[in-house]
């Protein structure tokens, strides 16, 4: 690939810009990348989280390298030099290893935070979020923290008007 700016050098650097939803690729040769600053392996030198990947899993049965993703081809060691996956793949390819990595990052591995809601949920899907926030308005009001009890009772009688609509 020649690069963008000079259209003469085969491109060693490939930026991705993303901005309001708009993506841009460009692709530099090294003289052009230094003229901006960039360096080859500045994205995997200065990524802090790379060395604790570097580090992480050495003694555990499950360092053991993984096979690369048969999707885009990333190997576990690219992935641990950058602490970038690939594709969306790679979570299937280096699940064993990655399921350390996020007990010992998070102290966990499933997502407990805020559950996605569909655009369009079923009936059943939307009584069952009525019926949680119902549980938590229950334990707001025990509590007495009021501020929180209000905020659940307004978005009971958002999902409820929605509902009736």
């Amino acid at each position: 690939m020649v690069c963008d700016n000079c259209g003469q050098n085969e491109a060693i650097i490939h930026l991705t810009h993303i901005e309001d939803d708009q993506v841009t690729n460009r692709h530099l040769c090294e003289d052009c990348a230094a003229e901006k600053g960039l360096q080859p392996g500045d994205s995997e030198v200065n990524f802090p989280l790379a060395d604790f990947l570097a580090k992480v899993g050495r003694t555990s049965p499950e360092s053991a390298t993984p096979s690369p993703c048969p999707f885009c081809g990333m190997e576990f060691e690219q992935f641990k030099r950058t602490g970038r996956l690939g594709c969306p793949h790679c979570y299937a390819s280096f699940e064993t290893n990655l399921k350390g990595l996020l007990r010992r990052l998070h102290g966990g591995t499933q997502h407990l935070g805020k559950v996605y809601l569909p655009p369009d949920p079923t009936e059943g899907q939307q009584m069952e979020r009525l019926a949680g926030l119902r549980r938590k308005l229950n334990k707001a009001v025990e509590r007495e923290d009021f501020e929180r009890a209000a905020e659940l009772r307004d978005q009971i009688r958002t999902l409820e008007g929605a509902a009736n609509d």
